[in-house]
């Protein structure tokens, strides 16, 4: 062949290949919208155009890869946009389709060398603990494996999942992120997340899980979304892929508070020993934002003591054994995925055998196939992915699988279908799946993730009951066996141990059993709130019980789950459950399956609700269109005994979806009221065109307030300086040492009201109207501390000062003049006549004042207290008094010069006196920990007594 013939060549197979392509594709759609296909070409979107959502998609690849004998690239599963795109993926893929892994021999997890069973960490109070526990007793044992079809996979054990954690953590402190703040991570499945999460949680910080954008297109979305989450829960700092972090640039401008856009990698670059302060169970351990409308968004507050409390109630409920081997493909950033597999895995010690989302989306069989190869005895996974694999997967991709291993197979995170759990258990017998595996749950993030299991190995409860009286009066009464017209409804179990679960009417009554109602639940799973929402947060509860948001009946103890209360619609004084109309609308002829919004709009005419039914169709603008609307209007009246008031057909991709593939009915109202059902979407390079526009305001507006502060600054340094150089040289050259009291008083009572710094002090009657207080000790945040102590007391006190001071001889001189003590702070012999000393100038008369902290820092957090001040106040058998400040710290930091307006306040506690004895340095210590314990209470930081230090 001559080298002019080879581009001719090359031209007519792609032709060819093009060819093929449409005519597969146009056979695909034509299967899901026999009515409606429309012609195929190259540049139809698949979504828009062709109506081909995640599940066709699945579909579609699988017909591809056999059609051509070739392994698309999983990316392209979510990348690809058009035909076109397939087509290029099609000529740069293998000419071999993945080798079959279920045939394949299981696969055996390394061990350790330990022998025996993994216990748990019964003691730990905190999420840090779990993984310190099992990196310290096993540390070579493998948590997690990445699966991969041909190999056995990456595998991060408990050492090195600590090691990593802690250069993360050091990362994040060197880019300054305090403990209480708030990092998002929005990375996919991989090493990276689990570092990552937990390098967070060792600096101290709050976890924020976002998910990534699924495609280019949906770009302008994704992140409105995440300004919005990113905003409410003022995240310092965003963790990201390298592709993603020029766009999630554009965040910044929306979101003040976030500083850092960075990878993982970039922060493994520091290095060096860190602080982490002491986490109590209380404590928030991470935010989970639930799914749903693009409205405020609300985050979960889940707690330690929360998380830990639901792992093992769920751990009990399902016996995990140690031969379990965990297998999961469910996302990180939901709780389902992030608690329920992860940190449940992590806690009990069991191999977790993890997959992407994608992974199992591009090829379904792959999680079938993961149980077979490393036996996996624990599984979860929400209704539908049980449905895509008993219609998607074939045989001949199966070949040799066996599920005898899988003991619990939970069903949650969305409505579970009897039909779909008997449509799996009936695919899958024949490769050793055990029906009694089944295990449909109920649960929320609002309780941390799992409230309600069945018992083990007792399979699938379906109740059939009445339609009639269920939708007229919510009574949930039993059918007959040949009654035809039924509602079925899936048992989910009990409570798990230590919760509770009611059900109440709209007055908050509590129903009996087989009535219908709003599920109230409580327990130690239960989340305190909606962060930074006290609306949604008051919402929430009802007195000490929380709203679900769900409708639910009790059987036999049994849970069972009818809709969500926003849901359902009242319409002449019946119930209407949109789910089972949806589905029913859903598998008529030319209608998108999955696609379909049924929701309530309220009719001030009528005085009930107007019932809207939006629908996906490649024959929303055809001639066809009428009837398909009569077909549904027909299946209505069929179903709820009343036609819908709107059947509006839409293109494909015009009902919204949260991130696992649920409907998100609100969204749909509201485009639907805003008129905007069907709204070309723009392209993605105009997306990010709007959004960098919409970042010109408040960039600006960001710019100007820096521009402030930085003048605000300027004015802070001169007016101190002057005030404080004119202060220094009056209280130096008075000759008077009462009257230099009220000289600083009175100068810094002008430096602070200069400065507009807010002021107030509580707890002046605590001190003794003689003006001889014995021993006052206080908090140290900042360097203002000083100043701010001296307008409060109204009486003049002696600050002890560390003795390096007196080697600078304008501070020396100054401090001197106020009568300072000074004291050593590294010579103990030196430090023990200093505590003798100071307490004999107390003895005579004089009100000493500490920082028995020693030092301020710029990380927030109660240091622990030094004795030499309660030495003095045992000593000389006189009262301590505890003050403690607020605000400080954020005026101005240590280590910064940086300040910023705020408000500072001051407590004055009650005295805490000596008890009479010889053993001074007892009581010295006993005055510590009560003053301590004041200070701590009412100073709002965390308590860093327990200090660890990481290297």
């Amino acid at each position: 062949m001559t080298p002019a013939e080879t581009p001719d060549r090359t031209a007519r197979e792609t032709d060819e290949t093009a060819d093929r392509l449409l005519a597969l594709m146009t056979e695909v759609v034509t299967e899901l919208h026999p009515q409606g296909a429309g012609t195929v070409s190259l540049d139809s979107r698949l979504d828009r155009d062709l109506g081909l959502d995640s599940l066709a998609r699945v579909e579609l690849l699988a017909r591809i890869e056999q059609a051509f004998g070739t392994a698309l690239p999983e990316t392209i599963f979510a990348d690809a946009e058009t035909p076109r795109d397939l087509l290029r993926a099609i000529g740069t893929a293998p000419a071999s389709v993945p080798r079959d892994t279920a045939a394949q021999p299981a696969a055996k997890l390394p061990a350790d060398g330990a022998a025996g069973r993994i216990n748990p960490p019964a003691h730990a109070e905190i999420l840090n603990d779990v993984l310190a526990w099992h990196a310290e007793h096993h540390p070579d044992h493998p948590h997690i494996r990445l699966y991969g079809d041909d190999k056995d996979g990456e595998i991060i054990t408990y050492r090195a999942l600590a090691e990593e954690a802690r250069a993360v953590a050091a990362g994040l402190v060197n880019l300054d992120i305090q403990p209480g703040q708030t990092v998002a991570i929005m990375l996919p499945t991989g090493r990276d997340y689990f570092t990552c999460f937990y390098g967070i949680l060792l600096a101290g910080a709050i976890p924020v899980p976002v998910y990534p954008p699924a495609r280019l297109s949906q770009i302008e979305e994704h992140l409105k979304r995440h300004i919005a989450i990113l905003q409410n829960c003022e995240a310092a700092a965003l963790i990201t892929i390298p592709e993603a972090a020029g766009i999630a640039q554009l965040l910044r401008a929306h979101v003040e508070p976030l500083k850092h856009i960075v990878t993982s990698e970039s922060l493994t670059h520091a290095h060096g020993a860190f602080t982490t302060p002491a986490v109590k169970s209380s404590d928030i351990a991470f935010l989970q934002y639930t799914s749903g409308s693009t409205g405020a968004p609300k985050g979960v507050v889940l707690s330690h003591a929360n998380l830990l409390a639901n792992i093992r109630a769920y751990g009990s409920s399902i016996d995990i054994r140690p031969d379990d081997v965990c297998v999961s493909w469910l996302p990180l950033y939901h709780d389902m995925g992030l608690i329920g597999a992860w940190f449940g895995s992590l806690y009990y010690g069991v191999p977790l055998i993890l997959m992407s989302p994608l992974t199992f989306l591009a090829r379904p069989q792959r999680w079938l196939q993961a149980i077979h190869r490393y036996k996996g005895t624990i599984s979860a996974g929400p209704n539908f992915a049980y449905e895509l694999c008993a219609r998607r997967i074939q045989d001949k991709d199966i070949e040799g699988l066996d599920l005898s291993s899988w003991r619990i197979a939970m069903n949650g995170a969305e409505a579970i279908s009897p039909t779909t759990l008997e449509r799996f258990c009936k695919r899958f017998a024949a490769y050793g799946f055990d029906r009694r595996a089944m295990m449909p749950v109920y649960g929320l993030a609002e309780s941390s993730v799992a409230l309600a299991f069945p018992p083990l190995r007792r399979g699938p409860v379906i109740d059939r009951i009445r339609r009639e009286p269920f939708m007229d009066t919510g009574r949930a009464l039993p059918a007959e066996p040949d009654d035809a017209n039924v509602r079925t409804f899936v048992a989910c179990g009990h409570p798990l141990p230590g919760h509770q679960i009611r059900i109440v009417d709209a007055a908050g009554h509590e129903l009996p059993d087989r009535r219908e109602g709003r599920l109230q639940f409580k327990g130690p799973s239960a989340t305190s709130g909606y962060y930074r929402n006290s609306e949604k947060t008051r919402e929430l509860f009802d007195h000490d019980w929380l709203e679900s948001g769900d409708r639910a009946y009790i059987a036999d103890g049994d849970v069972y789950i009818t809709g969500r209360n926003k849901d359902v619609i009242i319409k002449g004084g019946r119930n209407i459950y949109p789910d089972e109309l949806e589905d029913a609308i859903g598998n008529l002829s030319g209608i998108g399956k999955d696609a379909v919004a049924v929701f309530g709009m309220t009719d001030p005419q009528s005085g009930t609700e107007r019932l809207i039914v939006v629908a996906e169709s490649r024959r929303w603008d055809s001639d066809a269109a009428d009837s398909l609307r009569a077909e549904i209007n027909a299946l209505a009246a069929d179903m709820i005994g009343m036609p819908a008031d709107e059947v509006m057909l839409a293109p494909p991709r015009s009902v919204p979806k949260t991130s696992s593939g649920k409907i998100r009915r609100s969204s749909t109202r509201e485009l639907y009221e805003q008129k905007a059902i069907g709204r070309p979407q723009r392209g993605a390079r105009m997306q990010i065109f709007r959004l960098a526009l919409t970042s010109l305001k408040p960039a600006l507006r960001r710019a100007g307030r820096l521009g402030l502060s930085s003048l605000y600054a300027v004015y802070f340094w001169t007016v101190l300086g002057i005030i404080s150089t004119l202060t220094w040289f009056t209280v130096v050259a008075m000759p008077v040492a009462r009257w230099r009291w009220p000289v600083m008083r009175a100068a810094i009572s002008l430096l602070r009201r200069c400065l507009a710094i807010g002021y107030s002090v509580q707890g002046l009657d605590n001190l003794p109207a003689d003006g001889h207080a014995g021993v006052i000790v206080s908090n140290h945040a900042s360097y203002l501390d000083s100043l701010i102590l001296i307008e409060a007391l109204p009486f003049p006190v002696s600050f002890v000062a560390k003795g390096e001071l007196k080697k600078q001889p304008i501070a020396r001189l100054f401090l001197e003049r106020i009568r300072t003590e000074f004291v050593e702070r590294f010579d103990r012999d030196q430090s023990v006549q200093d505590a003798k000393r100071i307490a004999q100038s107390v003895r005579g008369g004089r009100t000493v004042l500490f920082y028995p902290e020693g030092t301020c820092q710029r990380m927030p957090g109660l240091l622990p207290f030094h004795l030499g001040a309660f030495m003095a106040a045992a000593e000389a058998n006189l009262p301590v008094v505890p003050v403690t400040l607020r605000g400080s710290r954020a005026v101005l930091r240590p280590d910064t010069w940086f300040p910023h307006r705020g408000r500072i306040s001051i407590f004055i506690g009650k005295p805490v006196y000596p008890q009479t004895t010889d053993d001074i340095w007892n009581e010295a210590v006993r005055l510590r920990d009560t003053v301590r314990a004041d200070i701590l209470r009412r100073c709002g930081e965390p308590d860093l007594g327990r200090e660890r230090i990481l290297v």
